[in-house]
């Protein structure tokens, strides 16, 4: 049997009491646990988007971003970018000296000339994945120039006459606005000795697995010191979500389920009273309900009433109920002949219950019919007209029609309670007599067929008219009345 150490949160007794200064200790160390989770795994997920979002990185934190890529990602400037933009450097500095007309400058524009077209035709940025910043940079020389071809548009930029008629200061600004950006993006990374490329993002990540692996194993030796109950394997049991602070998931190439533990550190942020998941917790209780709830009680309801049509319609249940026999396969739990039993229980509650509640509206009904039975016989009305005899005949009538039904009545009860102070063998015959004939009676005129197409009409109008119903059910009122048991439940034990 696993046993698991008592919470502090668990032993409430309605009575805020001060914490010991051990408590608070263990307090600040669960808390500053929770915050190195939350910082490895804000590290983890700015590695992961670091690649994607490097360009987003780079305009919000160059320095830091560029730092972070030699460290950890093996990546530097692409040597064919950034010789590009170093020649456009050495263009400016040279027409600030000597001027745009200048034979060093006019060098110089060769040199981008060609630099442009083997970047168009060797596209350095698929390396990188940034194929789309240099289509970006062509739409925009070709807007820029107005040409159709990419090769041209660079070759009339760096050109003398353009440069000249268009003025060479708006032209480097719309260059470093427009094109150094996207060119600065590109980079080259370099390949590791397994084929993929340079990661050591798991040198960083490693500190966090030692630091909360050997956090597991201090609380799983102080746990097993406090209760000897309590060994290696219940802590992994009761912590299993600590596990994914400690596989290594970068060192194994598994980077994005490292993002897994957002589950450890979500839980270890409400532990330590860092952050309060309760309110969440409860509107995800209250949507599970309502959307899973009703559609799964509608389900199983109509599953069992189909399932119970489908034994209706293939004869299942007229031969469970109506077919006896030794050779019939037919599992029986308590040795008991439900059929005749079910009888019996039908004949007590006719006689001891129904029959006292209709006796004085049956006798009516008989006394009236056999009035009506005498005014039909001949001379019963001239017989009534002699003096003297009146209404005696119907006095008589009554009289006789009472004394013979509660004859009747009186004789079946007491039939029947001798019979079961006796366990009579001819009562027990006769029920099983009564239930043989009436399964062989509904057999062969054919009355069994007619009563299943009954039930299964009828079980489609209770699928209808009732199970439909449970969707527009007031699911509000349960869940809060489900809230308000739970909460005297929890005051109750407190108390």
């Amino acid at each position: 049997m696993t046993f698991r150490p008592p919470s502090p949160r668990s032993l409430g007794t309605g009575v805020t009491a001060k914490p010991s200064r051990g408590q608070r200790r263990s307090r600040w160390f669960e808390r500053l646990m929770a915050l190195l989770a939350l910082v490895n795994l804000g590290l983890v997920s700015f590695d992961l988007s670091y690649i994607p979002w490097r360009d987003v990185y780079l305009k919000l934190l160059p320095e830091l971003t560029t730092w972070y890529g030699e460290q950890f990602k093996g990546i530097e400037p692409h040597r064919f970018t950034r010789h590009y933009l170093d020649t456009v450097d050495q263009l400016q500095d040279q027409v600030a000296q000597t001027g745009l007309t200048s034979a060093a400058a006019q060098a110089i524009l060769v040199d981008l000339q060609q630099q442009s077209a083997a970047m168009i035709a060797e596209n350095p940025f698929q390396l990188a994945n940034k194929s789309g910043n240099l289509e970006r940079i062509k739409i925009n020389l070709r807007d820029r120039l107005g040409l159709e071809s990419a090769t041209d548009s660079f070759t009339q930029f760096w050109s003398y006459d353009h440069l000249s008629r268009a003025g060479f200061g708006q032209e480097m600004a719309f260059f470093n606005s427009r094109v150094r950006p996207l060119m600065e993006t590109n980079f080259f990374r370099h390949i590791a000795v397994h084929g993929g490329f340079v990661d050591r993002f798991w040198r960083l990540d490693l500190v966090f697995n030692l630091v909360f692996a050997l956090e597991m194993l201090a609380r799983s030796l102080y746990l097993h010191r406090r209760y000897k109950n309590f060994g290696r394997r219940d802590v992994l049991l009761w912590r299993w979500y600590d596990l994914l602070l400690i596989i290594p998931f970068s060192g194994l190439r598994l980077p994005w389920l490292a993002l897994s533990r957002l589950i450890p550190v979500t839980v270890r942020l409400n532990q330590a009273n860092l952050v309060d998941l309760n309110p969440m917790q409860t509107r995800l209780n209250h949507f599970l309900l309502s959307q899973v709830a009703v559609e799964l009680t509608e389900v199983v309801i109509l599953r069992l009433i189909d399932q119970l049509q489908a034994l209706i319609r293939d004869g299942t249940l007229s031969q469970t109920l109506l077919i006896q026999g030794e050779g019939r396969r037919y599992i029986d739990l308590n040795g008991v002949n439900e059929l005749v039993a079910i009888s019996q229980r039908l004949i007590n509650l006719t006689v001891y219950d129904v029959l006292p509640e209709v006796k004085p509206d049956l006798d009516r009904l008989v006394q009236q019919t056999v009035r009506e039975a005498f005014g039909r016989a001949p001379g019963y009305q001239g017989f009534r007209q002699l003096p003297g005899v009146g209404g005696v005949p119907d006095q008589i009538a009554q009289q006789v029609i009472t004394q013979l039904s509660s004859s009747l009545y009186t004789g079946l009860r007491s039939a029947l309670e001798g019979a079961g102070a006796r366990q009579d063998d001819r009562y027990q015959a006769l029920l099983q007599a009564f239930t043989d004939s009436f399964q062989r009676q509904l057999q062969q005129k054919g009355d069994l067929q007619e009563i299943e197409g009954l039930l299964v009409a009828w079980l489609e109008e209770i699928k209808l008219n009732y199970v439909r119903r449970l969707a527009a059910a007031d699911l509000d009122r349960l869940v809060e009345e489900r809230y308000q048991i739970y909460n005297a439940t929890q005051t109750r034990r407190r108390s």
